[in-house]
């Protein structure tokens, strides 16, 4: 007898165990559900010591190569005198000399090379923005300050290659297809042989121009109309979403399965296009956030669907974690502060094919950071 009184039978005992067995697999699905959304922990050694007692500015862009090197576009032209006391003449103090604007690293921190600043035969931007390496290890770099109306693109040892604009003092003119309106990041469809230009600072718009002519080929701005510099005013919250983008459009990415990814940065949405422009969805971030926005830039997962999309909100400061179908808000990563594993206008984010994540900071921030991904 049971200690109820009650004689299990052999007919009960199969749905036990079959309910048991039910269970146990809906709670092992529910923990590798749990699982799947990427947790990253900031690695505090990451990056190593510069050499040649050399400091970095302002991290203007960062992208990562199929050899899983990370690239980082930085900004010497905006670090302080205090910064670079051992530059002065006489020297200040022990450190520091600027390093120069391309810094590339390993994914243990090393720093393989560098390059960059004004040479002959191109226009190196006033202030460093965009830096995408495309899979023939083509570099392309893009500015973001007055006059700053091109793109540049070279070989990852800094020969020069081709130039797209011009540098102009010219107004905004989102609908020009000889010059660009401080563009803040791009990237290359290299099976199309097309580059898409977040454009930018200044004009309101995707651009999108031939990869190896540099010849334009078509625009649009947001919900795919044709894009116009209207002053839409400042953000406000409860108003009927913008039906342009706003300044900065700030960074442009292709998922694997060909639909284009737009930070519209102020409006605090990402809006979805196909190649050829037509929209197909949007995802707002914190809508209710105000200042310089909440969608600075994004890395996709690197699950084979790109199941996720891990956005860097430099007004906020975190890393949220969005489901790419979408949109919900699935975590976060990091708080605004100083010490490893915060942010302080957090300006950059890229992966590497493992799934770690690198970041960078501009403002006062002017550091990169690695977080990893946490199996």
């Amino acid at each position: 007898m049971s200690a109820s009184g009650i004689r299990p039978t052999p007919t009960l005992l199969v749905i036990c165990v079959a309910i048991g067995f039910a269970l146990s697999i809906h709670s092992i699905a529910g923990a590798a559900s749990a699982q799947e959304v990427p947790k990253f922990k900031v690695d505090p050694s990451w990056p190593k010591e510069l050499p040649n007692n050399w400091i970095m500015g302002q991290v203007g862009g960062m992208a990562v190569d199929r050899h899983d090197h990370i690239w980082v576009l930085q900004r010497p032209g905006l670090d302080t005198v205090d910064e670079l006391g051992a530059a002065q003449t006489p020297a200040w103090s022990q450190c520091c000399f600027a390093a120069p604007p391309v810094l590339v690293f390993d994914m243990q921190g090393n720093l393989l090379q560098s390059w960059g600043g004004p040479g002959e035969g191109f226009d190196w931007p006033k202030r460093e923005h965009g830096i995408y390496v495309d899979k023939d290890d083509n570099v392309w770099l893009s500015g973001a300050g007055a006059g700053d109306r091109q793109i540049l693109k070279f070989k990852n040892d800094g020969h020069f290659l081709m130039q797209i604009g011009h540098p102009s003092g010219d107004p905004a003119n989102s609908l020009r297809t000889d010059i660009l309106g401080q563009p803040a990041g791009m990237e290359v469809d290299s099976d199309a042989h097309e580059i898409y230009v977040a454009d930018g600072y200044l004009n309101k718009r995707v651009a999108v121009f031939d990869a190896d002519k540099g010849t334009f080929k078509r625009m649009w701005g947001a919900y795919g109309n044709p894009p116009n510099d209207v002053d839409p005013g400042i953000y406000n919250p409860a108003a009927p979403p913008d039906q342009q983008f706003r300044n900065p459009v700030h960074c442009v990415h292709i998922s694997r399965d060909g639909l284009v990814y737009v930070c519209d940065r102020v409006n605090n949405r990402i809006q979805v296009f196909t190649k050829q422009g037509k929209f197909v969805k949007e995802f707002f971030v914190r809508p209710q956030t105000l200042g310089i926005g909440s969608v600075w830039q994004f890395a996709f997962s690197m699950d084979e669907n790109q199941k996720y999309l891990l956005v860097a909100d430099g007004e906020n400061n975190v890393i949220w974690t969005l489901r790419r179908d979408d949109g919900a808000v699935m975590g976060q990563t990091g708080h605004n502060g100083r010490n490893a594993g915060q942010f302080h206008w957090v300006h950059q984010v890229v992966s590497d094919s493992q799934g770690n994540l690198y970041t960078g900071e501009v403002d006062t921030g002017k550091r990169i950071q690695k977080f990893v991904l946490q199996h």
